[in-house]
């Protein structure tokens, strides 16, 4: 019993790859805002180029 009991302090104490995991948490939430981000600026684009398209075959 005193060896789980050590076993879980030693547990509770480690932390490597704790920060790796924080990395990983930080990138992961950068990929969903730039993600996010292409996506609304997208539709956007789109319709820019859209009403460039038709200006431009309007007045050849």
């Amino acid at each position: 019993m005193k060896a789980l009991r050590e076993l879980a302090k030693q547990f509770i104490k480690d932390e490597k790859g704790l920060e790796t995991v924080e990395y990983a948490i930080i990138a992961g939430l950068i990929v969903v805002g730039t993600i996010g981000l292409i996506a609304s600026i997208g539709g956007w684009v789109y319709t820019k180029f859209n009403q460039l398209d038709q200006g431009l075959a309007a007045n050849p």
